[in-house]
């Protein structure tokens, strides 16, 4: 592609001009398109770290519309997803007049199932209450009429609503080409769109989703393309972990005991006593879960393999309930081809089993019974370390596998002559792109930063009290909220509270009730888990002027411009817990190799979060507001100036009356 193309493109009045009103050509915008340009025609992998405010969208999709070659976008929410296919990719069609046709392939529990939508509709037992017969409804209408079935367009039943679960097929219970409904089928309907189009969007978890697929020899799943372009990139790692790795629930195994028995009743009743085969599985994963009851004591309720407490009768009722399915898979095996329900049964009974017997490899005696297989589902095999541990909830409980590093199986996945592009504003650590590079293994990446092209300095200010307790005195969230009141009285717009664990949501939150209530200050207080997420930040957004607080999901994708957001105050530097299996496991290891696992993982993870957290502040030139960090070793141990260094170019104060003198000049008064 010639250069000059791409200068006439983004210039001030080139055709993206005038398709967007207030659309202003910036330098790294051009540079950052140049870049991935050049990625595309080297076949290379870019590693592009792209300030707020650089429109790192445009510069990926110009290059991408003009390269002429097929492309996939994954993205890192589905809602971002829906944003690229539904508004940005159609208006640079529409700007650069290019013919490049495009289709939008999610995991397939986002589509509705026609043959598990007529199940449930002769089901009358299925049904768990009224609102959920008025949901039922709508989801019939919904897919007689929809040309996609994606559950994302019907807003009158919320993607969070249970009742989805039984409308949607999972690869288990899917019954592929015996389903009756198969020239209906949303999913195969999406796959041929996606097969057929120049430019397909994707979400993180379904790019994952189809790795682990090819690590076990299928590859239907994600068409083949020339470039592929990860948005939102620095929740690949995390994303990576969690689909290479493997899980059972007891949630799953006593599901499994109810679809065995209604197969068998239904479609094989001579065969054998299904009831009783139903019952068998219920009763053996019932004893497993009463095997781990001793977790329920333990901090985070989660026990690593080596550290089961009780760990001789675990390993009796794990091996009891494999036993079972054994059995039931054999008895499915006889009958399975006489209907696809028990087709379905049986490929479930086999992925449960085989699952668990690979998380109880290797045995307490260190002794492998798969260290020459492959992994079947992703799951590492013997010749990658995985780190396996048991949680337990109100729920049930849960079986994790999940890799040490995932660097070497990512890595491979690039096919020769492929071209990635990895963008996203947090990627390095202080221009450093080592530790992103570590944990995916793209060593031989090219890597470049783009810088925002806000007035930071001017627009915010970091302010990290001097006054307060460290995070782990008694005091320390009474403290925080006492300094927080002042500062959201004299703030008239929305305020965002970022905490670092769901425990200091609550408190943090029933504090503030007292506080603002004391204070006279009437706001409107919302807290994570009132209701879901996309509610909260409606509510947030309409109210500009609300208290949000919330932890984990609430650092990133939320995009609140103008005076409905003002203020951000993070309660602590966001360290992951350690009680998290993984990086556990990830730290000793470290510490075996004679490394540095605070800097190594701890500290870089914290800097990319923090990164996150404060880039919800400042999202256009027109934004304005503060940043405080209440948890005062940003400044005082050595090590807060990585952490702060990687923010945001803010002005600094530790003092209260210059922040509330900051927002006093900026705001207009009130009328």
């Amino acid at each position: 592609m010639l250069l000059q193309e791409l200068d006439a493109i983004f210039a001030e009045d080139g055709p993206i001009a005038a398709a967007l009103p207030g659309y202003h050509a910036r330098q790294a915008q051009l540079e950052l398109a140049r870049a991935i340009d050049q990625a595309i025609t080297d076949g290379s992998t870019l590693i592009a770290e792209a300030g707020t405010g650089t429109g790192k969208t445009w510069a990926y999709l110009v290059p991408a519309f003009l390269s002429g070659v097929k492309v996939l976008v994954s993205t890192g929410t589905r809602t971002l997803q829906d944003q690229l296919f539904r508004r940005d990719l159609p208006r640079l069609r529409n700007a650069l007049a290019l013919p490049v046709t495009t289709a939008l392939l999610k995991g397939r529990g986002n589509y509705v199932c026609h043959y598990h939508l007529e199940r449930l509709q002769g089901d009358d037992r299925a049904l768990k209450s009224r609102a959920e017969i008025g949901q039922l409804r709508h989801i019939q209408v919904f897919a007689q009429q929809s040309r996609t079935g994606d559950k994302a367009e019907l807003a009158e039943v919320p993607e969070e609503a249970d009742i989805w679960n039984r409308v949607v097929s999972t690869r288990d219970n899917c019954l592929g080409q015996d389903c009756p409904n198969v020239r209906d089928c949303f999913v195969l309907k999406a796959r041929r769109e996606a097969q057929e189009a120049d430019i397909v969007v994707v979400n993180h978890a379904l790019f994952m989703a189809d790795l682990a697929l090819r690590e076990e020899g299928i590859t239907d799943l994600l068409p083949e393309v020339q470039l592929v372009v990860f948005d939102e990139a620095h929740q690949l790692p995390d994303v990576a972990t969690r689909f290479l790795g493997s899980s059972v629930s007891s949630h799953q195994l006593i599901d499994l005991a109810r679809q065995v028995e209604a197969a068998g009743l239904a479609h094989a009743r001579e065969a054998c006593n299904w009831t009783e085969q139903g019952q068998r599985i219920e009763h053996a994963a019932r004893e497993l879960r009463l095997a781990t009851a001793a977790i329920d004591r333990l901090p985070g309720k989660k026990a690593t393999f080596e550290t089961l407490p009780d760990a001789e009768a675990f390993d009796t009722a794990l091996e009891r309930l494999i036993e079972v399915l054994d059995d039931c898979v054999q008895r499915l095996g006889i009958v399975a081809e006489k209907h696809p329900d028990l087709t379905a049964a049986s490929k479930t009974s086999l992925d449960l089993r085989a699952r668990l017997f690979r998380w109880s490899q290797p045995d307490r005696q260190g002794r492998n019974a798969l260290a020459a297989a492959p992994a079947a589902d992703g799951t590492p095999g013997g010749d990658e370390t995985a780190v396996r541990w048991v949680e337990s909830s109100s729920h049930g409980m849960r079986l994790h596998s999940a890799p040490l590093s995932v660097a070497r199986i990512f890595s491979r996945f690039r096919r020769p002559e492929q071209a990635w592009v990895m963008t996203s504003a947090t990627l390095s650590i202080n221009g450093d792109f080592g530790f992103f590079q570590r944990q995916l293994g793209l060593h031989d990446a090219v890597t470049g930063r783009w810088e925002s092209p806000f007035d930071y300095s001017a627009q915010g200010v970091l302010f990290v009290p001097s006054t307060l307790p460290l995070p782990n005195h008694p005091q320390f969230n009474e403290k925080f909220v006492d300094l927080l009141v002042p500062l959201i009285k004299v703030a008239q717009g929305g305020v965002l509270v970022l905490c670092t664990t769901l425990r200091a949501v609550d408190r943090i939150a029933e504090l503030l009730d007292e506080r603002l209530d004391a204070a006279g200050i009437d706001r409107l207080l919302l807290r994570q888990g009132d209701t879901s997420r996309r509610l909260l930040l409606d509510r947030f957004r309409d109210a500009r002027n609300a208290v949000l607080v919330g932890s984990a999901s609430f650092w990133e994708g939320i995009d609140v411009p103008g005076d409905a957001l003002t203020l951000v105050a993070i309660d602590k530097l966001p360290f992951a817990p350690p009680d998290d299996p993984v990086l556990e496991a990830r730290l000793n290891e470290s510490r075996r190799r004679g490394g540095n696992p605070f800097m190594e993982f701890q500290l870089p993870e914290a800097a990319i979060a923090l990164k996150q957290g404060a880039g919800r502040l400042i999202r256009s030139e027109g934004d304005w507001g503060v940043l405080m960090v209440a948890d005062t070793r940003i400044v005082d141990k050595p090590y807060g100036k990585l952490l702060w260094r990687g923010l945001p170019p803010f002005s600094r104060t530790r003092e209260l009356s210059q922040v509330v003198k900051f927002f006093k000049a900026r705001q207009t008064p009130e009328r």
